[in-house]
């Protein structure tokens, strides 16, 4: 049975929030306020009905808390509408390196109100430079000049997370919540079972939970594919100030290619990206990672070793590099508690279940898009939820669907683009390497058109 407007909004103060215009401290204390009575009266009416007594209720359920999961509950909450976000882990994750935000990302971020707070952290990013792994610089652009309305930044993704998780309620955020088991119950919600013993169940959920996604696989999406290379990636530390200018600095080699950009006055992030004919074992010894790494590039600029060897060895992560394409085509659904099939564009949602961000699209980094376009869905989700459940003109559902359909044509040619980008750019093959250091690169390539894809408009929040 659809879920309708109507039926969702049974009472006013089911999904409302106060608007923006109140102060923070007036917002929070009133969102308590209704989160302390809603549970209270929840656990007097569930107590009664005792087939339900250990099954909470809620109305909206995200499940992850990275930066999809966070962006999407940050977005709601502009809108007046609660949601209360699952993740797995004992808190935000702290380590990691950081990514790169086009001016998409940091329109996304402006619009559910931490853009300036972020820019005051991290350097605007002016141009790049592409060089050849013996030093020779193949072509360099600035941004500005192809595109005025460009902005490059560089963000740790700690603080971007801890950004995001202080616009939402202190009780906003349940840790140690790793999902264990999902599955339509009556009513058309949906149960969540948790490792911990939690039962949830939710009239809407939204499954933010990256590139392995539990919520995805119990829609019938296959597992993301290696690419068939994997990624060293750190945070290099200068306590005295860091020396370089701000621009993304590239090295190309034959199977091998590498980067870095300046992040902070003493913070610079780097990569190395390399062939491997399978992912490889997982390491966990940082030591052994840096080791790796520095044995892959010894031949390359010293500018880039010293990078690494001042890179304390927790912030050191190597990755394989996976995608998945949405092609439209037969695939399976979760619907109404069975596996059917349907003829759908990879759809990202099922009935009132759906996916953002990494959960529904994970793409290889060569664009510099794959956090983009979580912040992008965040949004796009978040406005249509929002109207069908304020209007009662558009059921849960069919937001959702709308969220698909306008989502699926950015998104799938954006995710096949990185992965040919990286095909090309990882390539051993010395005629194919030539061509591109001495005829591609800096002959024909064009950063205007390259950074097209950074265009996005939206309706405001």
């Amino acid at each position: 049975m659809a879920l309708t407007t109507s039926a969702l909004m049974h009472s006013n103060s089911l999904f409302s929030l106060p608007s923006s215009h109140h102060s923070p401290s007036r917002t929070h204390l009133l969102t308590q306020s209704w989160f302390r009575t809603r549970i209270r009266t929840r656990t007097i009416s569930l107590s009664i009905a005792n087939a339900q007594v250990d099954v909470r209720k809620e109305d909206i359920v995200i499940v992850g808390a990275g930066i999809a999961g966070l962006a999407t509950a940050v977005s709601l909450q502009r809108l007046g509408v609660r949601s209360l976000v699952f993740e797995q882990a004992d808190s935000l994750r702290t380590g990691g390196t950081s990514l790169t935000l086009f001016k998409n990302g940091w329109r996304v971020l402006d619009a559910i109100g931490v853009g300036s707070e972020l820019r005051t952290q991290f350097l605007e990013i002016q141009g790049m430079v592409i060089k050849s792994a013996d030093g020779r610089e193949l072509r360099s652009f600035k941004f500005k000049e192809e595109d005025e309305s460009q902005e490059v930044r560089a963000v740790e993704r700690r603080i971007l997370l801890d950004t995001l998780a202080n616009q939402l309620p202190p009780d906003a955020i349940s840790f140690d919540s790793k999902l264990a088991k999902i599955e339509k119950s009556g009513g058309g919600e949906t149960l969540l079972e948790f490792m911990d013993g939690t039962r949830i169940s939710a009239k809407i959920v939204i499954g933010c939970d990256g590139i392995r996604s539990p919520v995805a696989k119990w829609m019938g999406f296959p597992e993301p594919k290696y690419v068939g290379h994997c990624a060293f990636r750190g945070l290099a530390f200068y306590p005295d100030g860091q020396p370089f200018e701000p621009r993304v600095n590239y090295i190309y080699g034959r199977g091998v290619r590498g980067g870095y950009v300046p992040v902070s006055s003493t913070k610079v992030y780097w990569f190395v990206c390399f062939n491997s004919p399978s992912p490889g074992p997982k390491i966990t010894d940082s030591s052994v990672l840096k080791n790796q790494t520095g044995e892959i590039v010894r031949n390359w600029p010293s500018e880039l070793l010293k990078i690494i060897d001042l890179t304390p060895d927790d912030t050191i992560l190597r990755n394989p590099l996976v995608d998945r394409w949405l092609w439209p085509a037969i695939r399976p659904q979760a619907s109404a508690g069975r596996v059917v099939l349907v003829a759908i564009r990879s759809q990202a949602s099922a009935g009132r279940v759906v996916l953002v961000g990494d959960a529904w699209h994970p793409m290889t980094p060569n664009l510099g898009q794959g956090a983009c376009c979580a912040l992008e869905d965040a949004v796009v989700l978040a406005k249509k939820l929002a109207e069908a459940i304020k209007s009662g003109t558009t059921s849960v559902e069919d937001a959702f669907k709308s969220y698909g359909s306008e989502r699926w044509p950015r998104i799938f040619p954006l995710t096949i683009r990185a992965n040919l980008v990286g095909t090309i750019l990882q390539s051993d093959n010395p005629v194919v390497c030539s061509v591109r250091d001495n005829v591609v690169v800096p002959k024909l390539v064009r950063l205007g058109p390259m950074l097209e894809h950074t265009n996005f408009e939206f309706e405001p929040l």
